[in-house]
């Protein structure tokens, strides 16, 4: 297994991407935690830190798929390397303010959150280009899955280590200089230089006119809403057990449930249909998530935590190989960010409803939401499993309505887009 993902980072610039890209990510993975500390530490009140995430999180729905389809219009580098600059320069405003005035904390936030660069969608068209094979496509998502895991486990540490070794405020400057160097990085690469979607057809949906993308969009909301309701239903289950460390058992043993699934899963080519194989680890994922709202013993409920995220990873792994067969001809960015920012949107819905159900039942019933949110992405995927067939591949000289097919090994892998 492990000599497999050897031989894919060895690929050039497979390894470059994928740091870059990690790094690049940094300032979103940790913003909630940074906006948080900067608030605290300026004598503002927890509702004000939530209502600047809040205002973050919104805005970076909004932009990722704009900006998505920006690159798939123009190119990655006039795209990514402004974006990124724009976003670190919002939150250096926001540094340099504080939180008062509140519109100008509100609008400096705003602007880091929407300008946030699509550097997720973007490597997932770059993959099938650099790895040119459609079984090192696979491993990559699966690597990058379980790569993303390991970045929101370091990412708070090293905002944490930057607000003790300085201040909150200058953990926010660090942190988005760091990901500016990401972003950086992958822009000025010959893959990322040379990259050209395919011409695509003028219409205002864009990726979103795919029936296939709408039944994902709506699956992959409940996946994040099942993850966000056990992060809160996590920190209620600490609270009855002692408090301490227990929350961070849980959410570890998740994480780590996750990159072992991922691992697992990308180091082997797997037969079928993805469409088909997507459809048994959703309900796979939804079966791991029913038995935590029996909230047994710590020793048990970390178990219990850890069963539960071995087949997350693989099923964003699927999830990504099938977005690049049903996405429009020309929209694989924006498909791509589509899919992220429904998961980022679900995973806020999601800990915003624990709330008010924990309140009322406890953490099994928060523990319950996850459950029923599996089960209601399954549902999804098998109610509107005729819009998830074969991709249709059109008489020779029609207009495509669906990813061109171009002799990959798996059809739906454009490694003809790198020009």
């Amino acid at each position: 297994m492990a000599a497999g993902y050897a031989d894919l980072l060895r690929t050039r610039y497979a390894a470059r991407l994928l740091a870059g890209t990690l790094v690049g990510r940094l300032p979103n993975a940790t913003a909630a935690l940074a906006l948080v500390l900067f608030v605290r530490g300026q004598g503002g009140s927890y509702a004000l830190a939530g209502a600047l995430s809040a205002i973050y999180g919104v805005c970076n729905a909004v932009g990722q798929p704009l900006l998505g389809r920006a690159v798939d219009l123009y190119g990655q580098p006039r795209v990514m390397l402004p974006a990124s600059v724009l976003s670190a320069l919002g939150m250096a405003l926001l540094a340099a303010v504080g939180v008062e005035p509140r519109w100008a904390a509100y609008g400096a936030v705003a602007i880091a959150g929407f300008f946030t660069p699509p550097l997720e969608g973007g490597l997932r068209a770059l993959w099938p280009g650099v790895l040119q094979r459609a079984d090192r496509v696979h491993a990559a998502y699966a690597l990058d899955a379980v790569a993303q895991e390991v970045m929101f486990a370091v990412g708070p540490l090293l905002v944490t280590l930057c607000v003790a070794a300085w201040s909150a405020g200058a953990a926010l400057l660090v942190i988005n200089a760091i990901g500016v160097l990401g972003a950086l990085s992958v822009a000025v690469s010959a893959p990322s230089r040379q990259w050209r979607s395919a011409p695509r057809d003028a219409h205002w949906l864009g990726a979103l006119r795919s029936p296939g993308m709408l039944v994902l969009i709506g699956a992959f909301f409940f996946v994040g809403l099942a993850l966000g309701s056990i992060a809160v239903a996590a920190v209620a289950y600490s609270d009855r057990h002692g408090g301490g460390m227990v929350s961070s058992y849980l959410l570890s043993a998740l994480g780590l449930g996750a990159l072992l699934g991922g691992l697992v899963y990308g180091a082997r080519q797997w037969p079928g249909r993805p469409e088909a194989r997507l459809r048994l680890l959703v309900a796979l994922l939804a079966l791991g998530y029913l038995p935590l709202f029996l909230v047994p013993g710590v020793a048990g409920m970390t178990a219990l935590t850890g069963l539960a995220g071995v087949f997350l990873a693989p099923s964003l792994a699927c999830a990504f190989v099938v977005v690049d067969r049903h996405a429009p001809n020309g929209t694989v960015t924006e498909a791509f960010s589509w899919l992220v920012t429904t998961f980022g949107v679900g995973s806020a819905v999601g800990a915003s409803v624990a709330g008010p159900v924990l309140e009322d039942g406890g953490p099994a019933s928060g523990f319950a939401v996850a459950g029923a949110s599996g089960v209601a992405a399954l549902l999804v995927l098998l109610s509107m499993k005729r819009f998830l067939g074969e991709p249709v591949v059109p008489a020779a000289g029609a207009v495509r309505a669906e990813n061109d097919r171009n002799g990959a090994v798996e059809p739906g892998f454009r490694a003809g887009h790198q020009a």
